[in-house]
Order: structure tokens, then C-alpha cells, then sequence
């Protein structure tokens, strides 16, 4: 995200030159509706959490009795053998619907990211003079890019799509294709080897790609390329932004809680060929600075069998839309500039329109991860300035005490500057996010995946370890996906790290 008026945007990531809070403050505006709404989530867990105690101390009853209680129970029920049948029915019935309707674990198999050939590689100064030469932009537009790109926290191997290395660029429908294969497919190619998975065993498939939207569609063709069954379940994502990886993963996890026994695969994508902006609008020439190449593809699954050889567990999806506001609507907005030519425009409303999002999603997040402590906290202090109307600093929960790691999304430096400091984070929180942008960076709505492959590179991630994804998009959304570790996970074979992970952390002027 970034700040620069009237580029000021949470996806992008213009540096930021205030030192005021530049997202809101937590507590003045408060709206309670998303905190009984966060509840509300965790109350659809509660029969589960009531009946796990209950069957226990059944259990340890049970136990306790001695033959002569066996026998005078049995006595006792040949004299009530009605209530005896409407209990034996009730228990069956009951079983029966808990069976039938209780959430089903979503494991996280395995995930793949794209590994980029170096030959994509844009090199800052090869990056400024190819923009030069290609004759579209005027010099304050040339100056514009190279201060982003300086300021952008990104490094000298991040790649851009072969359709960029030509002079003139080739951003063509057949370019964007091969792009979009490159990246699927290799992404694919590798999950589908560390897994050992048949392609014929997928039952369910989401793709995601927010700009790049062809006929047939992108799910179409991987179903092509790998022959997938003809009665998969397919999905097309298109136009959500670089939050749509999360959506992705939850609509994957809804259609596992209706089809027992099957796998999802989900793959995350952007494609840059098509859509780089060749105008001099300056609100439109930030994404050339910071999109660049990658994707990832997951593997989820149902089945219990499938537990010990997983990585991790999801534990919550919370999904925050503020596309009801006309502002927030329009604040990411794909249209042409005044000489005809498309980008993406963004309003100087961004920042402020991010930071109520964040500040929704995070309050309808904290019930169901946060200690009773950290809430009590939050409560106290929520009714002293309420009904009080006392003069008390804004109290922030403390989220390091809910999750261990955290993947924020790319987008660029300034997001990430500002969620470090308003959730008081420490270097080493934000280091995974920081290092992806540095190294590949902003791929989207894939960015999280290479910020966790970071950390299984770095051998930080233990068993029951927790993980909090959290992504923006347009529309505009924020999204949060919370995962738990079910082992030491070490990290896959081809990890998008393992010939550079020695060289990390660095240090980003």
C-alpha cells in the first residue's frame, strides 16, 4: 500500500513521509456489530467445544462402575423400556446430525510457488532504460519510476514477463497466455511432484487471476493440460484484487465441507503482460513499478488420512467487503486515462479506506485468536471510553500472543511499515514479507505464499506454531486466513528460497 496523494494506496506501496498514525486509531470508532460478529463465529463452535468435556466425563464415570451397578442398571431399565427407546433414538438421532453437520478439517497438504527464470529478471537501471526507449513516457514520467522504484523496497531479481524484454513490448492475448502457463504450470508441475498426486484425483479446482480473464478461462486450462476429470469442480476467480488468494482458499474450504473424501487445489496468479500501462497518469504508473511475475498453487484436503503428512490446519477464514461504499468502490479502478490508454487509477481515499477495512477485519478476527486476557483488555477499556467517555490512549490487543508468524501481504513498503508499527510488531514478524518484497516483489495475491515459504526456509515453523495471512485487494476488501502448523515443517523441494535463503534477511535502504 502506499500514501503519496494521490497514489495513496494500500496495495502499492508509495514510501511514507509522516510520522502520524496513518491507520486509524482502533478504539475511537469502534463499531460493535463486527465484534459480536467475530463472536458469533466462535459460538458456531461451541456445541463442539460443550461436548468434548461432556463425553469425557461420561467417560470417566463409566469407568467407576462395578459390576453390581451394571446389574442393577440393567434391572432398572427391563421397567422402563420406553424411556430406554426414546433415549436409544434421541442419542441416534443427535449423533447422527452432529455427524452430519460438523465442520470437516481443511489440511494444507502442500503449496508451490513460481520460481521465475533469471533471464526475467529487470534490473533497476535495464528497468528505466527500457522505458525510456520504448518512447511512451515523458521525462517527469521517467522520473516518477525511478524515485518509486527506489523508494519501493524491492531488489535487483525481481522479473517481469518475456513480453517486457522485447522493444517494442509484445503485450499481446497470445504473450499473456504463455505467461499465465508459465506460471500455473510450473507452479503445478512442482506441487504436484512433492505431493506424488494425480491430477484425476482433484475434485475441486479455484484459480484466481484478477486481470487477465481469457476464453476459455484459466481453470479451463489447467483442466486441459492435465486432463483433469470431467466432473471436477472448477472456479474462476477474476477482478478481486490481490486479496482474492484468500477468498480462493475459502471458497475451496466450503466446497470441502459439502464433498467428503476429495481434494482442492488452489492456484493464485496475476498476469502483468496485458496490463502493464504505457500512459504518463502518474496514479497509473506505480503497478509497473511494483507487479511483477510469480503464483502459487495449494493443495488442500479433507480426509483425515491425509493428516499426518500435512503441513498445516485452517483454522479461520475472515473475509471483510467494503464495496457497499461508493468510495471504497472506486478507490482501485480499472479504467482509461484521458488519452485513451488503460491502468488502474487509484484515489487519494485509498489509505484511509484500507485502514477502516483492516480495522473491521481485525476486530471481528480478535475473539476467535486472542487470549481471554488480551480481550478483558480490550472490553475495559472499550467501556471506559464509551460510557466514561474518559480520555484513555487507544489500547491495540496484542496480536504476537495469537499468532507466532505473519504473512503480510507484499504489496509494498509502506503497508508493511504501518502494520509493523500499529500492531507493535517486532523486525522479525515483518521480516518474511519484507524479504518476498525485496526479492520477487508484489506478485499478488501470491505474495503470501512466498513470505511462508520464507519462513519454512528459515526452519522457523514448529508444531502448533500459528500463522496469520492477512491480504488486500480492490473492491475493497481485506482478507485474513489463520493456519496452525501440525508438525516441524521443513521446507518442500524447489522452494522458491533455496538458492538464496543464505543471503537473507538483508538490508533495505
Amino acid at each position: 500500500m502506499s500514501s503519496d496523494p494521490p497514489a495513496a494506496a494500500v496495495k502499492v506501496g508509495v514510501p511514507v513521509h509522516t510520522s502520524s498514525r496513518i491507520l486509524p486509531d482502533f478504539l475511537q470508532s469502534v463499531n460493535l456489530k463486527y465484534v459480536k460478529l467475530g463472536y458469533h463465529y466462535l459460538m458456531t463452535h461451541f456445541l463442539t467445544l460443550l461436548l468434548i468435556p461432556l463425553v469425557a466425563v461420561i467417560f470417566v464415570q463409566a469407568s467407576q462402575t462395578n459390576p453390581d451397578d451394571l446389574r442393577n442398571l440393567s434391572l432398572h431399565l427391563q421397567y422402563n423400556l420406553v424411556a430406554v427407546i426414546v433415549c436409544s433414538a434421541f442419542l441416534i438421532f443427535g449423533s447422527t446430525v452432529y455427524i452430519m453437520t460438523r465442520p470437516r478439517s481443511v489440511y494444507l497438504v502442500d503449496f508451490s510457488c513460481y520460481i521465475p527464470p533469471p533471464h526475467l529478471q529487470a534490473k533497476f537501471s535495464d528497468f528505466m532504460e527500457h522505458s525510456r526507449l520504448t518512447g511512451d513516457f515523458e521525462e517527469s514520467s521517467l522520473e516518477f519510476q525511478r524515485k518509486i522504484l527506489e523508494r519501493s523496497g524491492l531488489g535487483e531479481e525481481t522479473c517481469v514477463p518475456e513480453a517486457m524484454h522485447h522493444l517494442p513490448p509484445r503485450p499481446s492475448m497470445a504473450a499473456a497466455r504463455e505467461e499465465a502457463e508459465q506460471v500455473m504450470f510450473g507452479a503445478l508441475d512442482n506441487l504436484f511432484a512433492n505431493t506424488n498426486l494425480k491430477p484425476k484425483d482433484i475434485g475441486i479446482l479455484v484459480v484466481n487471476c484478477s486481470l487477465f480473464n481469457p476464453t476459455p478461462s484459466l481453470s479451463a486450462m489447467i483442466v486441459n493440460k492435465y486432463k483433469l476429470r470431467g466432473n471436477i469442480r472448477s472456479f474462476n476467480l477474476g477482478g478481486m484484487g490481490c486479496s482474492a488468494g484468500v477468498i480462493a482458499i475459502d471458497l475451496a474450504r466450503d466446497m470441502l465441507q459439502v464433498h467428503r473424501n476429495t481434494y482442492a487445489v488452489v492456484v493464485s496468479t496475476e498476469n502483468i503482460t496485458q496490463n502493464w500501462y504505457f500512459g504518463n497518469k502518474k496514479s497509473m504508473l506505480i503497478p509497473n513499478c511494483l507487479f511483477r511475475v510469480g503464483g502459487a498453487a495449494i493443495l488442500l484436503s479433507n480426509k483425515e488420512s491425509d493428516r499426518r503428512r500435512s503441513k498445516y490446519k485452517l483454522v479461520h477464514v475472515v473475509r471483510t467487503h467494503k464495496g457497499a461504499d461508493d468510495k471504497a468502490f472506486k478507490c482501485v479502478y480499472q479504467e482509461e486515462d484521458d488519452a485513451g490508454k488503460t491502468g488502474v487509477s487509484l484515489s487519494k481515499d485509498l489509505m484511509a479506506i484500507a485502514g477502516g477495512a483492516l480495522k473491521t477485519n481485525i476486530t471481528t478476527l480478535g475473539p476467535l485468536v486472542l487470549p481471554i486476557s488480551e480481550q478483558l483488555l480490550f472490553f475495559a477499556t472499550l467501556m471506559v471510553k464509551k460510557i466514561f467517555k474518559a480520555k484513555l490512549n487507544a489500547y491495540i490487543p496484542d496480536f504476537k500472543l495469537a499468532f507466532e508468524h505473519f504473512c503480510i501481504h507484499a504489496g509494498g513498503r509502506a503497508v508493511i511499515d504501518e502494520l509493523e508499527k500499529n500492531l507493535e510488531l517486532e523486525p522479525h514478524h515483518v521480516e518474511a514479507s519484507r524479504m518476498t518484497l525485496h526479492r520477487f516483489g508484489n506478485t499478488s495475491s501470491s505474495s503470501i505464499w512466498y513470505e511462508l515459504a520464507y519462513t519454512e526456509a528459515k526452519g522457523r515453523m514448529r508444531k502448533g506454531n500459528r500463522v496469520w495471512q492477512i491480504a488486500f485487494g480492490s473492491g475493497f476488501k481485506c482478507n485474513s486466513a489463520v493456519w496452525k502448523a501440525l508438525k516441524n515443517v521443513k521446507p518442500s523441494p524447489k522452494n522458491p528460497w533455496e538458492d538464496c535463503i543464505h543471503r537473507y534477511p538483508v538490508q533495505i535502504l
